[in-house]
């Protein structure tokens, strides 16, 4: 399991200590370097709940930090959307040379109230695990299982595993083939409609024979969880085990125009990440000064963080005053919404975000 420093991950990490205690999991962290102190001591906080030491990880043995180590390499072309190496060298990379080739079964935190797939190995000895969705399985494995041309396989493991009662349901739904009037979507729907656990069971058995990790095991405890933990089920895992949230995560009050508003860092990763929202890159600035301007530091021969305007740009007052009137434009649109009021709740969804960093 990969902690990253964030509120989903750490939440799996304890969900998973206290409902399957019995998985002798290990848990890993890739240390970029450039992590906020907020992150070390989230590390520290959760090794002494799990009882465990979480390994860490890290791109390269060279004496400088892995992120300064592969800048380097890229001839200082910062990451960015369109050109993400960082993900890939020192997140995704350390973690695949860590596992070798060994059988692993890597868990996820995607949240229940997420519509994203997360990181899937493309490594056929990796197989991606998610808990806290209504259904655990990645989209090529269900993709498989559902396939129009299993059909028949998928009718006989659901007589054999389900419920005799729910025959006929079964065959109705697993018979009527995916169209254009019967979508993939719809097809999964109907059949975790009709119990998550046999869903689960059944999906087991069709792996069984082929090379995917979890197919060697004789069983899986995760097959019987019906659970689906959303945002509010992440925050009540840290109340109810007495872990602080991320520092980062604590809304400070600003002011401007004579207008009051809050904001906060919103996620894990480096400080200087280029996903995070301006409004971020100004909470870095009041909060982090020393980090701020090590970040502009960076800005250099025509690279920047953003692609429109540099640090210096966002920190001249009239640019900075602006991001925090749009900011908080944007909290009283979303606050029209039935939605919680809470700013890291209001701010957590419908944002571009790194597929690995941020779990």
């Amino acid at each position: 399991m990969g902690i990253s420093g964030g509120k989903d991950s750490t939440a799996l990490a304890i969900y998973m200590k206290l409902n399957y205690p019995e998985i002798d999991m290990e848990y890993y962290f890739s240390d970029t370097g450039k992590e906020l102190d907020e992150v070390y001591a989230l590390i520290h906080e959760l090794e002494s709940f799990l009882g465990k030491t979480i390994h860490k990880l890290h791109a390269s043995n060279s004496h400088k930090d892995p992120f300064d180590h592969y800048l380097d390499l890229y001839n200082g072309y910062l990451p960015s959307s369109m050109a993400r190496w960082c993900t890939k060298k020192l997140k995704l990379e350390p973690f695949e040379r860590w596992l070798g080739n060994d059988l692993s079964i890597s868990y996820v935190a995607i949240r229940g109230d997420e519509d994203r797939e997360g990181y899937v190995s493309t490594k056929s000895n990796i197989q991606t695990i998610f808990p806290f969705r209504k259904h655990m399985w990645s989209m090529e494995i269900l993709h498989k299982v559902l396939h129009n041309s299993t059909l028949g396989k998928l009718e006989d493991l659901y007589f054999k595993v389900g419920e005799k009662d729910k025959k006929d349901r079964y065959a109705e739904v697993i018979r009527q083939k995916q169209s254009p009037k019967y979508l993939f979507s719809q097809k999964l729907k109907d059949l975790l409609d009709l119990g998550i656990a046999t869903f689960n069971k059944v999906v087991f058995e069709f792996l069984k024979g082929t090379d995917y990790p979890i197919a060697q095991l004789n069983n899986y405890s995760l097959l019987n969880n019906e659970d689906s933990v959303d945002l509010k089920g992440v925050f009540k895992l840290f109340e109810d085990n007495g872990i602080n949230l991320p520092g980062y995560y604590e809304e400070v009050e600003f002011e401007v125009d004579g207008e009051k508003g809050t904001f906060h860092r919103s996620r894990s990763g480096c400080y200087f990440c280029f996903y995070q929202r301006k409004i971020e890159w100004i909470w870095l600035y009041e909060r982090h000064p020393k980090l701020f301007q090590l970040a502009k530091e960076y800005e250099k021969d025509g690279y920047t963080w953003m692609d429109n305007e540099s640090l210096d740009d966002i920190i001249k007052p009239k640019r900075m005053n602006q991001i925090k009137r749009d900011h908080i434009q944007k909290i009283k649109n979303k606050l029209t919404q039935p939605k919680s009021n809470k700013l890291i709740d209001i701010l957590d969804d419908g944002d571009e975000m790194c597929a690995n960093c941020f779990i």
